[in-house]
């Protein structure tokens, strides 16, 4: 039994593309954080903070995007969406899933609510470096981990698609424009835009 516990339009959309791409059958509790005084109390037994996305895999809890993602794909090997270990690609796999949770996630968050910090006071550091090194990252490789898709793809793809397309702090560079074109051809994405409620069926961002 795979319970998730998500938002639609919110960050655990990138969990729920990611169970679509594992195509193994999980239950979805939508949980309201947009509610006046947020979600109930009663959700603070699953996440601490009343966040999502959370999942309870047989009896067992797991938060945090990066590590549901290696969670899962360790669970779900035959899937195929993680570099196995010693495998050349399993490097720049760990590095884009928690790069995506602790440096993109920040940098989109601090930009939207027009946050100003000095960088080097702030383990995300500034916009400027994160959108060159992502640019830098996806002209050199056509996905997050190298040539291939993995889980790592569908945090970082969320990341730029609800920074490039939804917000709007993301610049429209041809690099991310290509990636997302590449993200978008993956039926695994559409499956969840329209879950989601992002998209009606057949339309693109």
């Amino acid at each position: 039994m795979l319970t998730f516990y998500h938002s639609p339009q919110s960050r655990s959309f990138s969990i729920l593309w990611l169970l679509e791409e594992l195509g193994r059958p999980y239950e979805m509790e939508i949980v309201d954080i947009r509610a006046e005084g947020g979600p109930p109390e009663s959700y603070r037994a699953i996440q601490p903070h009343k966040k999502v996305p959370a999942i309870v895999h047989n009896g067992t809890t797991v938060t945090e995007r990066a590590a549901i993602c290696l969670y899962l794909t360790e669970q779900f090997p035959e899937a195929g969406l993680a570099p196995a270990i010693g495998d050349n690609d399993r490097p720049a796999f760990l590095t884009s899933l928690v790069y995506t949770d602790a440096v993109l996630d920040p940098i989109i968050a601090t930009s939207i609510h027009k946050f100003k910090y000095e960088a080097r006071g702030f383990s995300f550091g500034s916009h400027a470096d994160t959108v060159a090194n992502l640019a830098k990252k996806l002209g050199e490789h056509p996905y997050a981990a190298g040539e291939r898709f993995t889980a790592a793809d569908t945090q970082l793809g969320a990341g730029i698609h609800f920074g490039m397309n939804v917000v709007g702090v993301l610049p429209r560079l041809p690099v991310f424009e290509a990636y997302m074109g590449r993200m978008m051809e993956r039926p695994g994405l559409q499956r969840t835009l329209q879950k989601d409620g992002t998209l009606e069926p057949g339309q693109v961002p």
